[in-house]
């Protein structure tokens, strides 16, 4: 599905680049530290709990194999600070039964280091800095048999190895698109336990106040999309929604429509060329690195397609 409600912008263009060494998915979602892309867990080669690190350096549009995560889990939250690149949580089931464990990644060591554990359980959050500190927030927790979605918002300080709760999302959800810009964080899009209910809800908050606000909504409800700030607008590309196991219901989005908080609206640009869920996805210089995904609803099918975006 690639078309869009919203107006059109400059379509832009996409591109084929080096293809993931392993087709892989449900890695929620990227990160980018000096250049490079990291990915990291997820499902392939027929296991769910997988412990993979690859980074892509698109100056030699190339993938490296990095040291791996010290235990294998899906949906692991990541983001990127300071030399470093956290992984947060994470599911060792498919989808579910999540745990505490908490790391972050040495990048001039090529070395894991545990930090302090979650103080509860959960995968498929959203991990972001702001002013140097980790925000987590949303997901899915326990208990396994339930897998509900939250709007826990824990705060990281990587100064005191601490955590801290803040205001939580007002619509609790998980696989969601996350960026930080201008002393805000901005959740959007996701889904209310499953992908038959995503929402197109847009929150932002202000770390000064501590308090959410609405933005405007995400032209296509999804979940399982890439959020990426681009030329200081947000670009949601993928994503996944319907009815599992009912013929024509299965959704595997391919819109990239951009946002702009100067002026609270949406737009449109090319679609992905290959539409994909629970991708890689990161801004580097001036392109829009996505990886990876599933290719069809749900995690059954893993791809090992790289494309790129720019405007340019």
């Amino acid at each position: 599905m690639i078309d869009s409600p919203a107006p059109a912008g400059p379509p832009g263009r996409w591109i084929a680049r080096a293809a993931l060494p392993i087709p892989r998915s449900e890695m929620a979602w990227a990160t980018a530290w000096a250049g490079r892309m990291h990915i990291i867990g997820g499902y392939g080669e027929g296991r769910v709990d997988r412990a993979y690190h690859h980074v892509y350096d698109p100056a030699e549009d190339r993938w490296y194999t990095a040291a791996p995560l010290p235990r294998g889990a899906n949906h692991v939250a990541v983001a990127a600070d300071a030399g470093r690149v956290y992984a947060l949580g994470g599911f060792l089931e498919q989808n579910r039964n999540p745990d505490t464990n908490a790391y972050f990644y040495d990048v001039a060591a090529d070395r894991w280091q545990a930090i302090a554990p979650l103080a509860r359980s959960r995968g498929v959050g959203a991990a972001v800095f702001l002013d140097g500190k980790l925000h987590l927030i949303g997901g899915a927790a326990a208990p396994t048999a339930e897998r509900a979605s939250v709007g826990w918002h824990e705060v990281y300080d990587p100064k005191a190895d601490a955590w801290e709760m803040r205001k939580a999302l007002p619509g609790a959800r998980d696989h969601v698109g996350c960026v930080a810009q201008d002393g805000r964080i901005h959740v959007v899009g996701g889904r209310f336990n499953t992908f038959e209910y995503n929402t197109d809800l847009h929150h932002a908050y202000i770390a000064a106040r501590d308090t959410w606000e609405v933005r405007a909504p995400l032209p296509t409800a999804r979940s399982g999309h890439g959020l990426v700030i681009y030329r200081n607008r947000f670009f949601a590309m993928g994503g996944e929604g319907g009815i599992n196991n009912v013929p024509g219901q299965q959704r595997v989005y391919g819109q990239m429509e951009s946002y702009d908080p100067a002026t609270d609206a949406w737009q449109q640009h090319a679609p992905m060329p290959t539409p994909r869920h629970a991708v890689g996805a990161v801004t580097i210089g001036d392109w829009v690195y996505v990886a990876g995904g599933g290719a069809v609803l749900g995690g059954g099918v893993q791809s090992a397609v790289h494309e790129a975006f720019t405007l340019a």
